[in-house]
């Protein structure tokens, strides 16, 4: 993993949000691969139950203030940075007033999930990679976790398929079981056509399912990671049958030889 560069997009991150299988794999993956000498960055969405004053982040003037055009709408795009104590793991904070600024992650206090949802992926996703543009810095793998990232995959190979800084970029997704119930809101088909990414590729988000939105994140990886030991059985036999390299489940306790030579396998140099 030595001099690796590896950009981790995650919709959850420990310390900054409560543990679960992806907040745990998304500080841990990145942990191991900075201590092995990787080169790493890690996004993830700034919701408005993190805790600013405690995690001591700050905006960053110089990559804050451009706008991100979602459904016709200008979306204004502001980062900011908070360090992991003990860790030196800087991590990039994506933030809009509209999409982040609310008391909850993906649901309001009734358990319901925000109706937003696909836009905040959308601008997500979006953000992830005008910042990174900014940044100048091209990474070797992307590693992406979880659904609010789950557009990512898309929008590189698509919307930003001429962008040359990531012409090498290789992309990985793990998949885990942490899903939704129902879809998310069903105009996140003609939210996405509207950045003129064709009809055929997102058809399948007609029923933006957990489901259908992670297997549009397989289908434009370029390998895949079981994050989960138990998956819906759809996904684990679309996993199978993609064609793709593929690392099997291992715990966040076993997890670092096998992610070593995944990444360094032939499919990812």
């Amino acid at each position: 993993m030595k001099d690796k560069r590896i950009l981790y997009v995650s919709s959850e991150v420990v310390p900054y949000l409560p543990e679960t299988e992806i907040s745990s794999m998304s500080f841990e993956a990145p942990r191991f691969v900075n201590q092995q000498g990787g080169q790493i960055r890690i996004f993830m969405p700034r919701y408005g139950n993190i805790n600013e004053r405690r995690h001591q982040l700050h905006e960053v003037i110089r990559l804050s203030g451009i706008n991100l055009v979602i459904n016709d709408l200008d979306m204004p795009l502001i980062i900011k940075v908070a360090s992991i104590p003990k860790e030196r793991i800087q991590v990039y904070f994506i933030d809009n007033e509209e999409y982040f600024k609310r008391k909850g992650t993906f649901k309001d206090k009734q358990g319901v999930m925000f109706p937003d949802n696909d836009e905040r992926a959308i601008f997500f996703a979006k953000g992830v990679i005008e910042t990174v543009k900014k940044l100048n810095w091209a990474p070797d793998v992307i590693h992406v976790h979880g659904w609010l990232a789950s557009l990512l995959p898309l929008y590189l190979k698509e919307y930003y398929k001429d962008e040359p800084l990531f012409s090498e970029s290789k992309i990985v997704t793990s998949v885990y079981n942490q899903s939704f119930n129902n879809t998310l809101n069903e105009d996140m088909y003609n939210k996405i056509k509207f950045d003129n990414i064709s009809d055929d590729v997102v058809k399948i988000l007609e029923t933006p399912s957990y489901t259908n939105l992670m297997k549009v994140a397989i289908d434009f990886s370029d390998a895949l990671i079981v994050g989960s030991e138990d998956l819906p059985e759809e996904l684990e036999n679309y996993i199978n049958n993609s064609n793709k390299p593929v690392l099997e489940y291992k715990s966040k306790d076993e997890f670092g030889e096998a992610y070593t030579t995944f990444f360094n396998s032939e499919v990812l140099v």
